[in-house]
Parts: structure tokens; sequence; C-alpha cells
């Protein structure tokens, strides 16, 4: 069995033991085991033939610019066409618009497996699948109908550009506007950190943009658009300054963009273009997470597999030991492997909430689904991301100098996944999200549903778990007493400002220790 094989049957192992898996199930018979299995294998399958020969060579030939056009790695643009024609890149995209139709959940759990196989092509893939759910919800029926089927086909390519110059997390400051000239919106400014902003893969790219559209000031005033390049075959107003020569993702062109008198179409209400956009941005940071479980499962079977082969100590005498005999070896396997299925746990936890939230008939359940899928984003974006990169860089140890060396893919997992704390809201922001909305605003109403979630589920194992039970709620109650805490600094807001990334980081620790339990249920392989 490949590598691909085995993580889609952790993945399939996995659902089984997440509790919203088969309420799902139930709501969308369709995603019956032996289907969802099959979709698992064909996500692996396609992702170790078509994508995985690309992730190194598009690193190395990265992204060029030709007369003003970006120009993408060999084989590219072939490799998203045949992840489109297969029907991945619109699996959860609703049926009238072409999609599958199928639950966030599913997606959730093939993602990391495209992932895993080139991550720099993906990107590309993301924001195009987001903006369909995005125009699907927000647009005007006759542009849902004319882009969302195109956008699911890969027949056109789509981006979300937010950042300015002067304003990249402060969205209030965002100076690029929109005028209505002749009854046409016209949009004139520059948009910088644009993943695939400009490329060769499709013909018509649409950009889903704030601009500013009245003087109200901070993200009051914002709008949001959607900016073809081309309008009726000819171009739009839309120029590249220039790609971003980038530490990473070599294969993923990162744009600035200018954009003058670019006619746009308005998308929902005017001065409403950020909460409008977050039907987007929710769904790409669920996807941050995905990517740095692909590459964390990639990093940890390298490691383990290399130390499997890899021989080194042991008494002179007799041959020569597998590096994974050694304690201290078997100790880091052990935490790269533990926190990569802690993260893929999670993440199916919080894929299914999510759907939950939007399919229960029950009103209050809903509500209290959705706000612990709200609490659950910030923690799953940012510690997904951050495992990317640290359990590659924890794979570079256990391989030592050779880990080093462009003869193994893990310099490459590790350059590529070290943006992913950075995009889609730094770390820093979703620490102050956490505890400024998620604590304050709302009240504590997910941290409520969470503890509750988790505690019910934990004492379900006492009886199997004793011990390892007490600690995990330990965690819990030490999570529940620090919650408390940051609820009483509301009048002091600077000292409870520097303790945030503290507090998101025990709230994670909480998270986790639920997960790992539940990892105690699948057993081993």
């Amino acid at each position: 069995m490949s590598a691909f094989a085995r993580q889609a049957a952790r993945t399939a192992r996995l659902l089984q033991v997440t509790p919203g898996w088969k309420r799902l199930q139930a709501l969308h018979p369709d995603c019956d085991d032996e289907t969802t299995r099959a979709i698992l294998d064909e996500a692996a399958a396609f992702a170790e033939g078509v994508l995985q020969p690309l992730n190194t060579p598009g690193d190395r030939q990265g992204c060029t610019v030709t007369e003003g056009r970006v120009r993408t790695p060999a084989g590219f643009a072939d490799a998203y066409r045949q992840y489109a024609q297969a029907g991945w890149l619109g699996m959860d995209v609703p049926e009238g618009f072409g999609g599958q139709g199928l639950p966030l959940t599913v997606h959730a759990a093939c993602a990391p497996l495209f992932e895993r196989g080139c991550v720099a092509l993906m990107m590309a893939a993301g924001s195009a699948r987001a903006a369909s759910h995005l125009l699907a919800k927000a647009a005007d029926a006759e542009v849902a109908a004319e882009w969302v089927p195109r956008l699911a086909s890969g027949e056109w390519a789509a981006t979300i550009c937010i950042s300015e110059p002067e304003a990249g997390s402060d969205v209030g400051r965002l100076r690029t506007r929109a005028e209505l000239i002749d009854g046409a919106w016209c949009i004139s400014g520059q948009k910088i950190w644009i993943s695939f902003g400009d490329h060769d893969m499709t013909e018509r790219i649409g950009h889903c943009l704030l601009a500013r559209t009245g003087d109200l000031p901070g993200t009051r005033g914002l709008s949001l658009f959607l900016v073809p390049n081309l309008i009726d075959g000819r171009p739009n107003g839309i120029s590249l300054d220039r790609i971003e020569d980038k530490m990473g993702l070599h294969g993923s062109p990162t744009c600035a963009l200018r954009f003058e008198g670019a006619r746009g179409i308005l998308i929902g209400e005017q001065g409403r273009g950020l909460p409008e956009l977050f039907a987007m941005i929710e769904l790409m940071r669920l996807l941050t997470a995905c990517q740095g479980l692909g590459i964390a499962s990639a990093s940890a079977d390298i490691a383990e597999s290399y130390a499997a082969d890899r021989r080194q100590g042991g008494p002179p005498e007799q041959p020569a030991v597998p590096i994974a005999d050694h304690p201290d070896v078997h100790r880091q396997l052990h935490e790269i492997r533990s926190r990569t299925e802690v993260l893929r746990a999670a993440v199916l936890e919080l894929a299914t909430i999510m759907d939950l939230a939007r399919l229960e008939a029950d009103d209050e359940l809903r509500r209290e689904l959705g706000d612990l899928a709200g609490w659950m984003l910030p923690l799953i974006k940012n510690f997904g991301a951050g495992a990317g990169f640290d359990v590659a860089n924890a794979a570079i140890q256990v391989l030592g100098g050779a880990g080093y060396t462009k003869d193994w893919p893990l310099e490459q997992y590790l350059r590529d996944s070290r943006v992913m704390t950075i995009y889609e809201g730094t770390t820093g922001m979703q620490a102050l999200d956490f505890l400024t909305r998620r604590l304050w605003r709302e009240q504590g109403r997910g941290l409520r549903a969470f503890l509750r979630r988790a505690r019910q589920e934990i004492d379900g194992l006492a009886v199997r778990h004793p011990e390892k039970v007490a600690d995990v709620l330990r965690i819990l109650d030490d999570f529940d007493d620090f919650s408390t805490r940051m609820m009483a600094l509301q009048a002091d807001p600077d000292t409870a400002l520097y303790q945030a990334n503290d507090y998101m980081s025990a709230a994670w620790r909480a998270v986790s220790g639920w997960m790992a339990l539940r990892l105690e249920m699948v057993g081993p392989e």
C-alpha cells in the first residue's frame, strides 16, 4: 500500500469515530461508508499519480513573466484541467451549479491528499472553489449562473484580492476605490499578495475584490466586487506589476496587480463587502489547515520510512540497528505522528460541525453548532498551518543531514509551509479574534459548547482509559479557569491582548487532548 493510500485509510478510520459523521451520513445517504472510502481511494490515486510528479519540478522551475503574463510550471495547466474534469474542484459545490453537492467533510477528508501531492498548484484550486461558494451564496442569480459552473469545471478561475501596499491585515485602511460611472462600477487601485492573480491555466480569471465605495471609515465603507480580467474577450484594465520572489511555493505565482478603471460587478450589498467575503475566507482558513495536514502527513511518512531503513548504532560487534530502535528517535517519531493524527481528527471534527450547522433542522442546535464552528476555526487554521512547518522541521531532524538536502522533499515542505501561519490571517490576528470575538463579544458561547461536547465524549471513555481521561479533564478544567480569568480582563484590554496568544495555545492544548483520546478509539493500524 502506498503512502497516499495509507493516508486515505487513516482518514476513513478516523471518520468512523467522529461523532458528527454518522449524523451527517443520515442527512446525506449518498455518503455511505463504501462510497466515501471509494472517493478517498480515488483522491489518493489522483494525488499520487497526477499531482505529486509535478511538486518537485514545479518548485525548481517556478513561475516566470513573459510579455506581461505569468507562465506556470510545465504540466500545471494540464493537471488543473484533469483535477477539474475529474470532479474534484466542484465536489462540494451545489449540484444546481454543476457541482456534486457533497458535504464539506468529504472535501476536508480528500483535500490533505491533494495538498500533499502539490500544494502550490492547489493554491489555484482553493481560491476557485471558495469563490464558487461565495458567488453561489451572494451574487445575483445571473452572475452566479454564469460564473459558478465555469469555476467548478475549471474553465475559469478566481482569486481573492484584499491586501494593498499600506493595508495588509488592517483591512479598514484599504484605499482601492470603486466609482459608479454611467451605471457601471469602475475599480482603481493596487492589490498585492494575490495567489494565481495571473496565470496561463485558464483564459478568464475573476478577482473577488474589496474596494471602497463610500466615505465611511474603516471596513464599513468597503464593498465586494467580482472583477474579471477579460470582458467580452478584451482586457479589463488589469495589469501585472510583478510576481514575488518567495521562500517557497514557487509554483504558485504571488502577484501584485494594478486596476485602472476595471469594470466590476457588485456582490451583495454595498458597504458590506467584508462580511460577504467571509463566506470565502472561512473556507480558505479550513483549507489552510488541510494544507498543513497534507504536508505533515507526507513528512511523518518520510521520517518513519527513513528511520526504519537507516541503520546506525547498536553494539559494535553486531550489525547496525534501524535508528527507529533508538529511544530518542522513537520519541521523535511518536511526537511527529501524534501531532499529525490529532490535527487530522480535529479537521474532520470541525468539518462535520460546519456541515451540521447548516443542515440540522433544529434552530437552537444549528446556532450552537455555528458558535462551536466559529470558536474552533481560528484554532484549526493557525495550529493546522503550524503543524505543516513544525512536522516537516521535526522530520528533517530525524533524517539528519540527509533531510537538509534536496535529495529529500522535506526542505521543500518546510519552505512551502512557512507562509501558512501568515496568510488567511496571521497567528496574532487569529489570537485577537479568538479572544475578543469568540470569548468576549460572543460571551463564550462557543467555549461552552466545546466544553460540553468534549466532556461528554471523554466521560464515555473513562472506563477504558481512566488515567488518560483524568489527565485530559484536568487540561479542560485548567483551560476553563484560564477562560474565566481572560473574561474578567475585558476592563484591562492591554493585559488581555498581551496574553491572547497564550490563551489560544491553551485552547489548542485542550482540543488536542480531546482528539488524542478519540484516537485511542481507532487503535493501532
